[in-house]
């Protein structure tokens, strides 16, 4: 095999698939990423057995086919610290040889038909939208999905198509996060009433895509697994296992006391209020009257905070209390300048609103 890279294409492209290879494993040939060189393009792929993906590489010159895996930290590092524009790479029986103006590396690599299989996209789409728009509907989900949990289904995001909609949903149990996606076709009509738990790694790695606003997403489910192909890349992935909650029953359809607040002031008083918090005492008050709502927070030996807002509220005044960190993540996705805040009782959870799309629960904490 024999390829000239542009070094900057190359090196975008490496920072994309890197993040699949496992830094330690018990076969080493996962530490490696395979490159398929073909008449006119150059595939670089990788996986972990859960998740694998493609990429096509622009800008590379294929003076002869084949096919390598190489050491994918080796590669990356070499391609990172190229001052060349342009890198050449040569490879014959398992050694790679990169070459730039004034240097010549040789790395060892192994022999590619013992590499697994990584999946690409084959038949049509079941599910069609605007990559940005789905990438901001990960986003508004994935940070509420359990890191550490003993219930594995929580580790992944809920995926639910009907007709035009994608509904999505991420929950570690404390705290839930739905956002419904406006599809560009009717889903395949074999999958609606289906749901899907697709692990929060791949909708990570999706999230690291580059996408420009006409780029579009295609997405297949098949044999226990989701395919998505975004462009020059493609991303497959094992679904996660295991029943989802039924979340529809634990968001409140009953408040009453709704404010509507402003995102950035907002995420600036939690901020500022958590900072007199620590383990054993990390909540912040929210005292909400006629014309304010006060943050406040206490920490035994350490001290204590207090932040004002000016709000327009009609409701009964109440206080509830938050672990601000849970406030902090969902205010931080939010684009909108606003959001509504709705609440029932102290001892009932706190509801979100972002537009006609987000919905965000959070359970309160004790501060007594």
């Amino acid at each position: 095999m024999k390829v000239k890279f542009n070094r900057a294409a190359l090196a975008e492209a490496l920072g994309l698939v890197t993040t699949v290879v496992l830094s330690r494993t018990t076969k080493p040939i996962l530490q490696g990423l395979k490159i398929q060189a073909q008449k006119d393009q150059v595939y670089i792929s990788a996986t972990d057995f859960e998740i694998g993906i493609t990429c096509l590489i622009p800008q590379a010159q294929v003076e002869e086919k084949g096919l390598a895996v190489v050491p994918a930290e080796r590669l990356a590092a070499i391609v990172r610290e190229s001052v060349d524009e342009i890198l050449a790479m040569e490879v014959a029986e398992a050694t790679c040889r990169i070459k730039g103006n004034d240097s010549n590396f040789t790395i060892y690599g192994y022999q590619p038909e013992q590499y697994p299989e990584v999946p690409g996209f084959d038949g049509g789409a079941q599910i069609e939208a605007d990559l940005i728009k789905l990438q901001e509907a990960v986003e508004h989900c994935l940070f509420a999905t359990a890191k550490e949990n003993t219930r594995y289904a929580l580790s992944g995001i809920l995926w639910e198509p009907v007709g035009k909609k994608l509904t999505l949903v991420g929950t570690d149990g404390r705290r839930l996060a739905k956002y419904k996606l406006n599809l560009n076709a009717e889903v395949d009509k074999k999958m609606e009433a289906e749901k899907f738990i697709v692990p929060a790694k791949a909708m990570a790695l999706l999230d690291k895509v580059g996408a420009g606003e006409k780029d579009k997403v295609l997405i297949r489910f098949v044999d226990g697994k989701i395919i998505l192909a975004c462009g020059k890349v493609v991303i497959s992935s094992n679904l996660v296992e295991g029943t989802f909650p039924k979340y529809e029953d634990i968001i409140p359809a009953d408040y009453k006391n709704k404010v509507q607040l402003n995102t950035a002031a907002t995420l600036s008083a939690v901020k500022r209020a958590a900072l007199i918090t620590n383990e054993d005492s990390k909540g912040v008050k929210l005292a909400l009257g006629k014309k304010s709502l006060v943050f406040t927070s206490r920490a035994p030996e350490m001290g204590d905070a207090e932040i004002a807002m000016e709000v327009d509220y009609k409701g009964e005044p109440m206080e509830i209390g938050f672990n601000p960190q849970f406030l902090v993540d969902v205010l931080r996705v939010i684009r909108e300048d606003s959001f509504e805040l709705q609440l029932g009782q102290p001892d009932r959870p706190g509801l979100i609103k972002s537009g006609a799309n987000f919905v965000y629960i959070v359970m309160p904490v004790s501060l007594s």
